[in-house]
């Protein structure tokens, strides 16, 4: 094998008897090496003199494999499939990626989904799961601008083609192929994580790493329901089905915040008493006739708006409490997706329906100045280290919390 790498030495050649006498092998005048910069800092103490040395550079490239803690799964299935293990570094892939090391990541139901390998993509694995997180920047490629290394971001969630003209206007949830992070790059749920550096955004003032993790994809998505959609006025009242998760939540928080009256339902009376401890109107218990009670509370008008999260039996319901003109904003369908629609009641009250699932990259950076400056901050649940990944997604699909689960990484 040859060798990359040697020492200096002078090289002869073959020359016959008589050309030797008058002939001189010299060796070749060496130059100094250039001193590297750092050794010439004038806070260093000590002289460094150049040295004459020969260079001969190696064509080779050693790779050091750098390990980090993730949590990752290795086929689909059930959170018995989450595997809290060492996997290698993310690396530069392109000159606008970053490199953030992660405080903090915050589950999704979309990472059930992909866990369970029902949001139909094809995963190369293994595959690290998570669309939210925040920390601060470690590397970054060399035509990145918008963040420094040591900045403290969070991520925007959001991710597309990057060439069509949706994602070239920053509107990356009208791309043909929006996803999300973790559903086809690795994920949050890891120590390091690769991810452009438009998706990376300051975090607001007074919210901690923890924080910053919880509220992206929701208030993204309750923002792009809220006001670019339903466009919510002070003084409409607002119903919010199924309160407790994180979209339903971040819904309240805005709606308080747009100084709207909001009435909200769920199964269980504790996230009832929860939410109006955090300003909802009135609560309803989904065991009751909801729409009758809607149309009781409101005089028999009904609501201006409702969020709906969960579709399923709900929706008739949801379009049932809507008052003449009244807009439902559909978010999800994890209660059923071919629900039962009365159209007549749809054209002769004009309502309107509108599917919603994240705001544009523009609107989000609203949605951090509204939150700076109103002080809105998102409900958090429970926090978990990053290796009891398992015990946070169980308690996310019993539909136990109320806000946002998170998962501290250490490290």
């Amino acid at each position: 094998m040859r060798r990359c790498c040697r020492g200096s030495s002078s090289i002869s050649s073959p020359v016959s008897t008589a050309a030797a006498s008058s002939s001189i092998i010299r060796t070749p005048q060496l130059r100094a090496a250039a001193v590297p910069r750092f050794l010439l800092d004038p806070e260093r103490t000590g002289a460094f003199l150049p040295l004459t040395v020969e260079v001969h550079r190696c064509p080779y490239k050693p790779r050091v494999e750098v390990f980090l803690k993730a949590v990752q799964i290795h086929r689909h299935g059930g959170v018995e499939q989450l595997c809290f293990e060492q996997t290698t570094e993310p690396r530069l892939e392109s000159p606008c990626d970053v490199i953030v090391k992660l405080k903090a990541a915050a589950l999704n139901r979309i990472d059930l989904r992909v866990r369970g390998g029902q949001n139909g993509t094809i995963l190369s694995f293994p595959h690290i799961l998570g669309c939210d997180g925040a920390g601060v920047v470690v590397d970054r490629g060399a035509a990145v601008k918008n963040v420094r290394i040591g900045e403290s971001v969070c991520l925007f969630p959001a991710l597309g083609c990057a060439t069509c003209d949706c994602c070239a206007a920053g509107n990356e949830p009208l791309c043909d192929q929006f996803h999300t992070l973790g559903e086809r790059m690795n994920g949050t749920y890891a120590e390091y994580v690769r991810v452009p550096s438009a998706n990376c955004f300051p975090i607001p003032v007074g919210l901690s790493f923890e924080e910053a993790a919880a509220f992206p994809l929701v208030f993204a998505t309750a923002w792009g329901m809220l006001h670019t959609s339903a466009k919510l006025r002070p003084g409409e009242w607002v119903l919010i089905r199924g309160i407790g998760g994180g979209v339903a939540t971040a819904a309240l928080r805005l709606a308080l915040d747009f100084r709207a009256h909001v009435i909200v339902t769920s199964r269980r009376n504790e996230k009832l008493r929860r939410a109006l401890e955090l300003g909802a109107r009135h609560g309803i218990a989904t065991t009751c006739d909801v729409a009758a009670e809607v149309r009781r509370l409101t005089g028999k008008r009904g609501v201006d708006v409702v969020v709906d999260c969960a579709g399923g039996e709900d929706w008739t319901g949801s379009l049932a409490a809507l008052a003449r003109g009244g807009r439902l904003v559909s978010c999800g369908a994890s209660s059923g997706s071919e629900p039962k629609t009365n159209l007549r009641r749809i054209f002769w009250n004009h309502l309107k329906i509108f599917g919603s699932s994240l705001c544009s990259r523009q609107e989000f950076g609203r949605v951090l100045k509204f939150i700076e400056v109103a002080g809105a901050r998102p409900v958090l649940d429970k926090i978990f280290p990053l290796a009891d990944a398992v015990k946070a997604q169980q308690r996310l699909e019993d539909g136990e919390q109320f806000g946002k689960i998170i998962l501290r990484v250490e490290g």
